[in-house]
């Protein structure tokens, strides 16, 4: 059987926010947990979290960045190699409360040895990503401090399944953008 090991990357300062974002609340959740649950209601066991310094982690293996200020490649690191075990690693970032269960569950059920399966919103490619171990070092070889693996994706387009699901891929990046996130959701 296949295992799907999930990784959160939470350990970003938030400057543009003010603040990091796995703490925001959004309708009485951490983002942080949410996205542990999108992962673990998707079937990813383990869920790791790639966390700065002291941050709660529940439902999730904590894996703790002692220099998150290297960027996000730091944080995709450390998270490829706490799931190193896994057949495949599916990421997503911290700051994407649109992402629902049943679309990552999607994208997750959808990979295939030797291919990527990437969550395709209405407008763009996003998170989740998922593919297999050995990809992802491959990924982590090409990126830059904060391209995670952008560099890669780009250089396989032919490995890319995209999986349309629905839900939202939009990040929340500044204080106007969770403001804006916040009442179109009447909330």
């Amino acid at each position: 059987m296949t295992s799907v090991a999930g990784v959160v990357l939470a350990a970003g300062a938030g400057a543009r926010m003010g603040g990091p974002k796995a703490e925001i609340e959004i309708d009485g959740d951490r983002l942080l947990d949410h996205c542990v649950q999108v992962l673990r209601a998707a079937g990813c066991l383990p869920v790791y979290a790639v966390v700065r310094g002291a941050t709660l982690v529940r439902q999730a293996e904590a894996v703790v960045n002692d220099a998150p200020d290297r960027g996000l490649l730091s944080s995709l690191r450390l998270g490829v190699a706490a799931a190193g075990h896994a057949d495949a690693i599916a990421v997503v970032l911290v700051d994407m409360p649109g992402i629902t269960a049943a679309g990552t569950r999607a994208v997750v059920q959808a990979w295939r040895p030797g291919r990527i399966a990437v969550a395709r919103y209405a407008d763009r490619a996003g998170h989740p990503i998922v593919m297999a171990r050995d990809m992802w070092g491959s990924a982590l070889a090409m990126a830059g401090p904060d391209d995670g693996a952008r560099a890669y994706l780009g250089a396989h387009p032919d490995l890319i399944d995209e999986i349309g699901v629905g839900g939202s891929g939009a990040d929340l990046d500044t204080p106007e953008e969770l403001e804006t996130w916040r009442r179109q959701r009447g909330r």
